[in-house]
């Protein structure tokens, strides 16, 4: 498969604090990768590095081409974020939150692709006139990938998804996901806290441990292997 996103030496840091230390990955066109380790790992500044939330040294390069530049611009070239934490605009409404999603874009398919996005998700049709901030707490985070799906991203990124989420409402995004990856063709890097749920999610997975790789390989094989299991996963 060809390469789609590649970090080569990424470093970050928050004033003195180094977040980041060397940071390389690379995620193929067409993959779910998962990016796992313990609270402090680096897990979720390295999805802000890619997005160009926090300042960063080192290589981001997407198909081929640098990365660079803010949010904006990262989104323009094809990275949808989903941070942690949902980011719904609680005041607009469902309907106003995924055509949000798509201010980067310049044509004019809007309408189709809210269509699609209620293939995966009927009820943000029904419910379209609600306020976001009325919606459950699984509710928002399906908006906000639905909002993110809005962009047509070449790569989505999914900060700690199952975030204070019920078990069934995380089985149930995740099926989403491998629905959209497996349908569409969706790329998606996946920063979470439950490795279990991760790796059933994905095709490979990183290991962070103090700001670098720790660990890599296909998912089964990380899952199978009961001595990193205890020792990097957790369970």
């Amino acid at each position: 498969m060809k390469t789609l996103l590649e970090l080569d030496g990424v470093a970050a840091r928050y004033g003195p604090v180094q977040a980041l230390t060397d940071v390389s990955l690379v995620v193929r066109e067409g993959e779910v990768v998962a990016v796992l380790g313990a609270n402090g790992a680096g897990k979720t500044t390295t999805l802000r590095a890619i997005s160009g939330t926090v300042s960063r040294t080192g290589a981001i390069d997407l198909d081929g081409k640098s990365l660079k530049g803010g949010p904006e611009a990262i989104a323009k070239a094809g990275v949808a974020h989903v941070p942690e934490g949902r980011g719904t605009f609680v005041d607009l409404t469902v309907t106003e939150n995924l055509k949000l999603g798509a201010y980067t874009r310049r044509d004019r398919s809007v309408k189709a692709d809210l269509e699609r996005i209620a293939e995966y998700f009927p009820w943000m049709t029904e419910r379209g006139g609600q306020r976001a901030g009325t919606l459950s707490g699984g509710e928002q985070q399906m908006l906000a990938l639905g909002r993110a799906l809005m962009s047509r991203p070449r790569l989505l990124l999914l900060d700690e998804p199952s975030l204070g989420l019920a078990p069934m409402v995380v089985r149930e995004f995740f099926r989403i996901v491998r629905q959209l990856n497996e349908d569409e063709g969706l790329t998606v890097l996946v920063v979470e806290q439950d490795a279990r749920i991760a790796l059933r999610a994905s095709q490979r997975a990183y290991v962070l441990e103090v700001g670098h790789v720790a660990l890599t390989g296909t998912s089964s094989e990380l899952e199978g292997d009961e001595s990193i299991r205890r020792s990097y996963l957790g369970y």
